[in-house]
């Protein structure tokens, strides 16, 4: 049996499970998610910050995002091609904003900006860091290359039922620094 056919059917497997978890979530959730991520991002006041605009079941991180634009840049996701990294879109509050690629929205007028956190979305995340995505790569590709930059911070945002054992991960998975969840923090390496 051909490994990476295997490897790919325990992805999808994984995603489907998580997306079911995750819909849940949503469905109960009291709409106040994202007050932890905020009391997290405080601590780096100033400091650049890509976020993300949800997208069905995902969890918001706008709020967090909104309070951080009183501080310092913050940004969002721009896909410009299906195999290259994302580029950041400055955001703030009430900003225009137009459907990009994948339905993800993005600002109407575009001013490019490059993070030092960036605010990720995901299926499945579990302890060690490890990230299950939507099986495009683009927070892969695109984390690579920030870290070949120099520091950055990854930021796993997601309900606690998303945590996931045992991962279908590999090699160019890249590693979240954190995960906040809308109860708890788990910083990666400590």
């Amino acid at each position: 049996m051909d490994v990476a056919v295997t490897l790919e059917a325990q992805k999808q497997a994984a995603r489907a499970a998580a997306f079911a978890r995750r819909k849940l979530a949503f469905e109960a959730q009291n709409g106040a998610a994202s007050g932890l991520l905020s009391e997290i991002l405080a601590g780096y006041r100033g400091a650049a910050l890509a976020g993300f605009m949800p997208i069905n079941t995902e969890i918001d991180p706008r709020p967090a995002m909104a309070e951080a634009s009183a501080h310092g840049a913050v940004g969002v996701p721009v896909i410009t091609a299906a195999t290259t990294p994302l580029e950041f879109a400055r955001w703030s509050p009430g900003v225009v904003m137009v459907e990009g690629a994948f339905k993800a929205h993005i600002p109407a007028d575009i001013e490019w900006m490059i993070p030092e956190i960036v605010i990720v979305p995901l299926v499945a995340w579990d302890e060690t860091g490890g990230r299950l995505g939507y099986g495009g790569g683009f927070y892969d590709r695109t984390l690579e290359g920030l870290r070949a930059r120099g520091p950055v911070l990854a930021i796993g945002f997601a309900f606690n039922v998303q945590q996931a054992y045992d991962l279908p991960l590999e090699v160019t998975d890249q590693p979240l620094d954190m995960i906040v969840t809308e109860d708890r923090v788990l910083t990666i390496g400590d």
